[in-house]
């Protein structure tokens, strides 16, 4: 299942939160995100069909294989583009802003070239 900007934009959302909260909910995701309830409850029960979470029956939201391999790779495209940006003289604010926007559609190769050459220099 391919997933959609918002689907990778929630995984990566799990991703952080499950780093700084003992245990992630779908209120959690929606206060982060600051989207409505019926609206994250509508994309976890897509992750869940989809197999990227699992959700127990506290509520507690868990990443699978798929979905935390999915997480770690746009949080990574968002933290490293992120990086350059600042690097490249934009301030943080926007810089987080774009590198948001580019991380879904960046192709792996140019990522990766981008990577690359800030970790070179």
């Amino acid at each position: 299942m391919k997933l959609q900007e918002s689907g990778e934009m929630y995984l990566e959302t799990i991703l952080i939160l499950s780093r700084k909260l003992p245990q992630v909910r779908a209120i959690d995701v929606s206060e982060y995100m600051e989207y409505s309830k019926p609206s994250v409850s509508r994309a976890v029960g897509l992750l869940k069909q989809g197999e990227f979470i699992t959700v127990d029956k506290d509520g507690s939201i868990t990443l699978t294989d798929a979905g935390s391999e999915v997480a770690e790779k746009i949080y990574e495209r968002h933290t490293v583009l992120t990086r350059t940006l600042i690097s490249l003289g934009v301030d943080e604010k926007t810089a987080a802003a774009d590198a948001c926007r580019i991380e879904h559609d960046i192709s792996d190769a140019s990522f990766e070239a981008i990577r690359k050459h800030f970790e070179e220099a």
